[in-house]
């Protein structure tokens, strides 16, 4: 099936620098280069550089494109200064996630959307398909933008030094335009770090002199790693067309305040009855690594949840999961278990921000 997948423009880069190539997304991507274990430590202690040129770029611009995001969107862009990124859903009317993704203002109704590389088709589709009675352009632009996630304590540095960029003006979740670059203070790891969005030859002379100076290149593995550790959640994961905002504890980025948005109503009576299930942090006791999909069970054995990521933490040196497990289980402390293959291990629930994030203010 290798033949259906699609390339970023620094494919043949990562296969050259030998890197463990697999299906994500529809693209083939690389998972990793030296190691997971050696590409998550460079990002949590010095940088580390990704291709993350497989997600999707939207804009939506027009005289009503701040009211059209506003209604497809659950967080709330009116009034946001230009420069500033947020962090929201889009939803099903029945509160399921289509997708969650960042929103770039750029200026007053000039939006830049970018979604999961997994999900681009049927995002653009779902976005176009509410533009009636709005009068905006949507604009499908990811053929048009590849994108490097620089990442790490030593990041503002790394772009200063080595690609010439200021990163110094930049708070956490704001951007600005270079040229006909996009660069934000962003990223997936909980750490400080950058996202550098332009044409595909920047791209690829960017990755170049990073990689030529010493930064370490990291796969989708430890991106994985780094983002399950600061409880930054995956669609797919702690997110789905079935698994609402609020069980993914994100309701920060749900404005209920807002007049109206796709699945504000069901998310409103979710939030006066409370969510029946609930994404929660676990600890598993002994050496069981837990795995998606793995069942989550109660103190008498009975099934009240799955996992929904899990993994040896490479920063805390545990084995730590995060499970979508029914409300009344959810309280912190609450003993619970973990079925492994076979057998079943003790489990604790915890916070599930298991990494503290080191983000510039």
């Amino acid at each position: 099936m290798n033949e259906e997948l699609k390339k970023t423009c620094l494919h043949d880069l990562h296969v050259g620098l030998g890197a463990l190539m697999s299906p994500f997304g529809g693209f083939d991507m690389p998972i990793q280069y030296a190691g997971i274990e050696e590409e998550h430590k460079a990002v949590r202690t010095g940088c580390g550089v990704f291709d993350v040129s497989h997600m999707g770029e939207v804009a939506a611009c027009g005289p009503d494109a701040e009211r059209f995001v506003n209604h497809i969107f659950t967080n709330n862009v009116s009034g946001l200064p230009d420069g500033k990124v947020v962090y929201g859903m889009m939803l099903h009317p029945d509160g399921g996630v289509v997708d969650d993704l960042l929103v770039y203002k750029r200026a007053d109704n000039d939006f830049f959307l970018v979604i999961n590389a997994s999900n681009i088709d049927k995002d653009v589709a779902w976005i176009e398909g509410h533009t009636e009675g709005f009068d905006v352009s949507v604009d499908h632009q990811s053929d048009r933008w590849a994108e490097i996630a620089v990442q790490g304590p030593q990041s503002e540095k790394v772009i200063r030094d080595i690609l010439g960029i200021d990163g110094s003006d930049l708070g956490f979740y704001t951007f600005k335009t270079v040229g006909d670059m996009i660069v934000s203070r962003t990223g997936y790891t909980g750490e400080d770090g950058f996202e550098i969005y332009a044409d595909a030859q920047t791209i690829r002379n960017f990755w170049n002199k990073l990689v030529e100076s010493g930064v370490q290149p990291c796969g989708l593995g430890c991106r994985d790693t780094l983002r399950f550790e600061a409880g930054l959640p995956l669609y797919g994961d702690e997110l789905a067309d079935d698994i609402s905002p609020l069980e993914a504890g994100l309701g920060i980025f749900v404005k209920l305040d807002k007049p109206e948005f796709i699945g504000r109503d069901t998310l409103a009576r979710q939030k006066a009855e409370g969510p029946a299930r609930k994404i929660v942090g676990l600890e598993v006791d002994g050496q069981a690594i837990p795995r998606h999909g793995y069942e989550v069970l109660d103190a008498e054995g009975r099934t009240v949840g799955t996992v929904t990521t899990g993994y040896h933490s490479i920063s805390l040196d545990r084995n730590i999961a995060m499970a979508l497990v029914e409300a009344a289980e959810a309280a912190l402390g609450n003993r619970l278990q973990v079925k492994v293959r076979r057998k079943v291990f003790p489990a604790t629930v915890i916070k599930k921000r298991f990494y503290s994030p080191n983000y510039k203010k």
